[in-house]
């Protein structure tokens, strides 16, 4: 790939990565990053899968971060990773999501390293903001 296509790619995926990281999420973007949050992880995550793909734009970005805004009860940690982007970083997450096929853009919600509640892309794609942000409420409500 020529440096001029990564660079313009960079560009074009940092408002969608500043979305997530402005309202509070880490971001992971090595497999060694991911690895160690994993390893340490105790209490409660929220990972989101993110993607330059227009359901997560309009849907599943604006819909986690509008989650956390408004839960009183939330995850002690928010993280993402960037699917086609930080590649490995992404399939070493996706490592922990046991039994549930890959899938951009994705939440998971964790107890510990138990995925205890997840969203896949067809449950983004064709649903409202507001009945995505509904379910992580749902979520958060019963495991956190």
């Amino acid at each position: 790939m020529s440096m001029a296509y990564e660079e313009y790619m960079k560009q074009m995926v940092k408002p969608m990565r500043e979305e997530l990281v402005q309202a509070g999420f880490k971001e992971l973007t090595a497999s060694e990053e991911v690895e160690r949050f994993m390893e340490g992880l105790e209490g409660t995550a929220l990972v989101v899968v993110n993607s330059v793909c227009g359901c997560a734009a309009g849907l599943a970005r604006p819909a986690a971060t509008q989650a956390v805004l408004r839960s009183e009860k939330k995850p002690e940690h928010l993280v993402t990773v960037f699917a086609g982007q930080d590649k490995e970083a992404t399939a070493k997450m996706r490592e922990y999501f046991d039994g549930y096929e890959p899938s951009s853009p994705s939440m998971a919600l964790l107890k510990g390293k138990e995925v205890v509640h997840f969203i896949h892309r067809h449950d983004i794609e064709d649903h409202s903001m507001e009945a995505i942000m509904e379910n992580l409420l749902a979520a958060f409500e019963a495991n956190c």
